[in-house]
């Protein structure tokens, strides 16, 4: 079973394991809040949406010449003592309102690309910038792969871009899910999230400061024993990544922190799922490390390892 229904604002796609819904108005990128569902078990996703696409930052403090609006906010619970300053606005998911899309349906995969151009840029840099993401349903089994890349066109030391991976978790102290799994930590018992913490405090991945793991995968636990696991394939191109409370355990991610010249890219390859358990997920990780390229025709996704 592989089906797509195009409504206004959203598709849906069913394949034989579950459910997604992709937002092309409103709040866009990824898939859909609780929209993932797992057809056997109905187990869904917590959070605003999976695998969802923010802003270009760089570390360091804003430059004096900063208008407040366009300030980057840190030193506090939501964003720690982690300075950064924005490099391309708007943030996606919020933002852009709507997105062009286009679908590829093969025979046993639907694959859609999505796509924008930040318009709003930091001095001294420029707006323009591509951002592209290829979400790919592959039939028979219960993930599927994201793809998303950055054209930059600017040149920057570090130039990083961030999203939720796999989501947020929206919860009442902990009583949405059980547990956390982080690959570079292991186990957090869901009561850990009960107050609001920052970033910076507990349980904060920087591949500056730790060494890079074998596997790189972020799930947590739901109440009927399920699993839902991002899985970023190549664990060299994660920069930082937060797992904290902020009225919400809040799962951002973020990929590249490399020098870029203009007219390069970067990209990532993330794969999200339900799994029955860690072994699973570790043994789906193993089959596809390594990979950070995908690249989509009618006749079939065939998956990269770019050298950088």
């Amino acid at each position: 079973m592989l089906t797509i229904n195009e409504n206004e604002g959203s598709i849906e796609i069913e394949t034989d394991r579950y459910q997604a819904k992709i937002l092309t108005e409103g709040y866009v990128t990824g898939v859909g809040a609780e929209s993932f569902v797992d057809k056997r078990t109905g187990a869904k996703d917590l959070g605003f949406g999976l695998c969802i696409v923010d802003f270009l930052l760089e570390p360091g403090v804003n430059n004096a010449g900063t208008s407040t609006q366009s300030n980057y906010r840190w030193g506090d619970l939501v964003h720690g003592q982690l300075p950064k300053r924005y490099v391309e606005l708007p943030q996606i998911c919020t933002k852009a309102k709507k997105l062009p899309f286009e679908i590829v349906k093969g025979k046993d995969f639907v694959a859609l690309r999505q796509w924008f151009n930040w318009d709003s840029a930091q001095l001294p840099y420029q707006s323009g910038s591509l951002w592209e993401q290829w979400l790919v349903f592959p039939n028979g089994v219960g993930w599927f792969f994201a793809y998303d890349k950055v054209t930059s066109v600017n040149s920057v030391d570090s130039l990083v871009l961030r999203m939720d991976m796999p989501s947020h978790i929206k919860h009442k102290k902990g009583d949405s899910f059980k547990q956390i799994y982080l690959s570079y930590y292991g186990y957090i018992a869901a009561e850990e999230f009960e107050i609001d913490f920052a970033p910076d405090t507990r349980y904060l991945y920087q591949r500056t400061k730790n060494h890079t793991p074998e596997r790189f995968i972020r799930a947590y636990q739901l109440n009927n024993g399920y699993w839902l696991a991002g899985m970023t394939l190549d664990p060299s191109i994660v920069y930082e990544a937060w797992c904290h409370q902020r009225s919400y355990v809040c799962m951002i991610q973020e990929i590249g922190g490399w020098p870029i010249k203009s007219g390069e890219s970067f990209g990532v390859v993330n794969l999200i799922g339900f799994f029955e358990n860690v072994g699973e997920m570790e043994h789906t990780f193993d089959q596809y490390r390594g990979i950070n390229e995908i690249r989509i025709t009618k006749s079939g996704w065939n998956l990269q390892k770019i050298e950088k």
